[in-house]
């Protein structure tokens, strides 16, 4: 048995393919948004954006007790808050290190769209969060 079908036997499937639809929904918005924050008149706006798809993520994959997908969207909120207080054009390693989660949120929805034995381990930069969010 895979990772989705885990999530089939404990809750029900009509949860289940909501989670997915919006997640998967919420993901492919990341990039565009993540990219856009190298334009000041974008920085506020998709900074809001990004922390509300992440905290969306991270409110439906700790009901569903997916922990790596959890645990990602929570370190990427937490610096996302941060990134909130300031406003101007993002860093290139913001801009980077965004990418990288957007990248391996999507690793993990390939795992689950495959119906896995487990998920992906997560790429070990994740932890290597940026330090300047402003260029």
């Amino acid at each position: 048995m895979g990772v989705f079908t885990d999530l089939e036997i404990e809750y029900d499937l009509e949860i289940i393919e909501e989670f997915f639809s919006h997640y998967t929904f919420m993901i492919e918005a990341l990039e565009p948004l993540i990219i856009g924050l190298e334009k000041k008149e974008l920085y506020k706006n998709n900074i809001d954006e990004i922390f509300r798809i992440f905290h969306n993520i991270k409110s439906s994959s700790a009901y569903l007790k997916i922990v790596e997908i959890n645990k990602i969207v929570t370190l990427g909120e937490e610096v996302l808050e941060e990134c909130r207080k300031v406003d101007g054009k993002a860093s290139d390693s913001l801009v980077a290190w965004l990418l990288l989660l957007s990248d391996q949120l999507q690793v993990y929805k390939e795992d689950l769209e495959k119906d896995r034995e487990e998920m992906s381990p997560t790429n070990h930069n994740i932890i290597k969060v940026p330090t300047k969010y402003l260029a």
